[in-house]
């Protein structure tokens, strides 16, 4: 630290390196544990799949796919699993610039960011049976859906990881709120830019961009706005 409390910035840069590795090793870790328990997870992923199309498992192009899907969702199992290492890493990098009546929201905030990750992801499980429904309908009769394994897990993931990091933007706002960069008189002034960012973000972040998919996510994140204005407004105050 300087005279003047303040970290330069090689020791910022040491000290985003220890998190990052810390986070690293903790993905490593629930990766283990997810190759452990891999065809559970994927009998998990392509259950909404199966109950779309009807069809039973899906099929695989290459000698090593097969080895390289295993890997890749004990990756995404890892990932998943060690989201509770990894947020609180990102949000204690920036703890240090925090005064000492701020730090006080830091647990609450780590917690906060855990549900909503992991409300994010069941969310989005639990809607994506319909979106493949409503995407794969529009083949009709005349065209049947034949999708590879790895195709189908690149959507499968990033649809799951979109409403998982998504729903975390309440948090910020919030954070915002508790530093006195905004308050809830200008967060509701603020709604139609909140609407516009949202609604172009998740055009942005979703796999295939579709009307039904971006309502999808568009929906739960503007209520989380909503909710976000009322905490800023009375939670503050206390």
């Amino acid at each position: 630290m300087t005279g003047d409390g303040r970290m330069p910035i090689l020791e910022h840069l040491h000290e985003l390196r220890r998190r990052l590795l810390i986070a690293a090793l903790a993905v490593v870790a629930g990766a283990v544990v997810g190759f452990i328990i891999r065809d559970r997870l994927l009998d998990l992923i392509v259950d909404p799949y199966e109950a779309a199309t009807g069809q039973s498992g899906l099929a695989f192009f290459e000698v090593g796919e097969a080895f390289s899907v295993s890997m890749k969702v004990a990756l995404f199992g890892g990932v998943v699993l060690a989201a509770p290492v990894w947020l609180y890493q990102m949000w204690a990098f920036v703890t240090p610039a925090l005064s000492k009546r701020e730090k006080r929201w830091v647990i609450p905030i780590i917690i906060t960011l855990v549900i909503l990750f992991t409300t994010g992801v069941v969310f989005a499980y639990w809607t994506m049976e319909r979106a493949l429904d409503w995407l794969l309908g529009f083949g009709g009769d005349r065209l049947t859906p034949v999708i590879g394994v790895n195709r189908y897990l690149n959507f499968a993931f990033r649809y799951l990881l979109v409403f998982g990091v998504a729903f975390l933007f309440p948090v910020f706002v919030f954070t915002a709120g508790a530093v006195g960069a905004v308050n809830s008189a200008q967060l509701k002034k603020g709604r139609r830019w909140a609407v516009l960012i949202i609604v172009t973000v998740g055009a942005i972040l979703t796999p295939t961009g579709d009307p039904l998919t971006l309502l999808l996510l568009s929906t739960p994140l503007y209520l989380l706005y909503e909710a976000t204005i009322w905490l800023v407004r009375f939670a503050l105050k206390k």
